[in-house]
């Protein structure tokens, strides 16, 4: 058995699994998210969704970022540096500081307002801390959807090559 059917197998995984996190992630953030605030009668209940839906993304993507690193070694013979194995490690480390740093600021500055979010004025500083910890989860996620972008897109080129 030759090495190349091997490697071919490895790279169609791989492109597999960086594809569908990537679709299930730009599926959340183009249709869930946006419905959920669209839909629900109130921004409290579609952050409640949103944030029931989130941890299960961020730890698929931890799962999948080191999954698509050894695969990325492993498909290109050891090294260590390559696109699959910076996009992988992106991936995960970008869904982890989202779930594991982030999420649990989000809700310690959800728990010191008394109510909903909105009830509060905009210039309150809880408010504004719980706004600047969103945009910070959505940078992480837009970063981890771009490691997935370039696991995929390396991966594709190297199937390509063979």
């Amino acid at each position: 058995m030759t090495a190349l059917p091997i490697r071919r197998g490895i790279a169609i995984a791989q492109l597999i699994v960086a594809s569908a996190w990537l679709g299930a992630a730009l599926l959340f953030v183009a249709v869930v998210a946006p419905a959920a605030f669209a839909a629900l009668p109130t921004r409290t209940l579609a952050g409640a969704l949103v944030g029931a839906v989130l941890p299960a993304l961020f730890h698929a993507g931890i799962g999948v970022g080191v999954a698509l690193a050894v695969a990325s070694v492993a498909l290109h013979h050891g090294r260590i540096v390559t696109l699959g194995t910076v996009g992988g490690l992106l991936i995960a480390i970008s869904c982890a500081a989202a779930q594991f740093v982030v999420a649990p600021r989000i809700e310690r500055a959800r728990a010191s307002i008394a109510g909903p979010v909105e009830s509060v004025p905009s210039s309150d500083p809880r408010r504004v801390a719980f706004g600047r910890l969103h945009g910070v989860s959505v940078a992480w996620l837009g970063v981890a959807v771009a490691g997935a972008a370039i696991v995929a897109a390396g991966t594709a080129a190297t199937l390509r090559r063979t």
